[in-house]
């Protein structure tokens, strides 16, 4: 009999971020299926005989989505029930749907179990509302990593800075100064309030704050590398009047510290 796949959700990095049904999931799997983004917490709850790292390895070598998609297809067809652990939700900007497409072609029954996006987490944990009644009544969720065959980038920064709304960038941490230009020139006040959140909710996760003019400076200064949330708009500024008495991740001494140099 063919197997059934799990499409899971892990949320931002944190264990204690699962959903029940995830981790209920994760221990009865047969196989996991995982890249680095949920995170090594997440990782190691997984017995190393009932996991394979399908992400990027070293020396840059990394597994292609069609052969995840053969993979999750081989597997299932052995019988196996098969969890493809992904980081934050599998339907935001995590290929579940490619990959959802993929079995429904091959006959594989699937799930998809949800996890908290870190589009959301990612600000929330730093102390950054995503809406804000002051400020922002929409967001928006954008990449900053398109696939690389596409003739031009299908993002609208332009009409994305006539919102008034708050906007999200995943994976965006090395195009920043492409977008941060690219909405200035769309008429974006340089001075509006922006965050980088490194690793949210991970033990080492990292802030540096900023505005559109000057936040590539602060993510050079405080040394900023994937994963990580950027998120633009008047929200961004909310950090500051709470910081003080935000408690929980990444709100230890050196913390704070990273906040104090990175303001301008």
């Amino acid at each position: 009999m063919t197997g059934t796949v799990s499409l899971v959700g892990s949320g931002p990095g944190d264990p204690d971020l699962l959903t029940v049904k995830a981790r209920r999931l994760l221990d009865e799997a047969d196989v996991v299926l995982h890249d680095k983004l949920p995170g090594p917490a997440i990782i190691d709850l997984i017995p190393e005989e009932r996991r394979e790292d399908v992400g990027k390895r070293a020396g840059g070598e990394r597994t292609s989505q069609s052969t995840i998609n053969e993979r999750l297809v081989e597997l299932a067809r052995e019988g196996k029930h098969v969890v493809r652990l992904k980081g934050g939700d599998p339907f935001v900007f995590g290929r579940g749907g490619e990959e959802a497409a993929y079995l429904a072609e091959h006959d594989v029954p699937f799930e998809v179990v949800p996890g908290v996006t870190s589009a959301i987490a990612g600000p929330a944990v730093a102390g950054i509302p995503a809406t804000h009644r002051d400020h922002a009544s929409s967001v928006s969720f954008v990449t900053g990593h398109e696939d690389p065959t596409k003739d031009e980038s299908a993002v609208d920064w332009e009409a994305l800075a006539a919102t008034g709304g708050t906007i999200v960038v995943l994976m965006g941490v090395g195009k920043l100064p492409d977008y941060t230009a690219a909405l200035r020139d769309a008429g974006m006040a340089p001075d509006t309030p922006v965050a980088l959140v490194e690793r949210a909710t991970w033990p080492d996760q990292r802030v540096a704050t900023g505005t559109l003019e000057t936040i590539v400076d602060a993510r050079d200064e405080v040394g900023i590398e994937p994963p990580a949330i950027t998120v633009i708009g008047q929200v961004a500024g909310e950090r500051e009047r709470v910081v003080e008495f935000l408690r929980g991740y990444g709100s230890d001494e050196s913390a704070g510290a990273v906040d104090r140099v990175t303001e301008r």
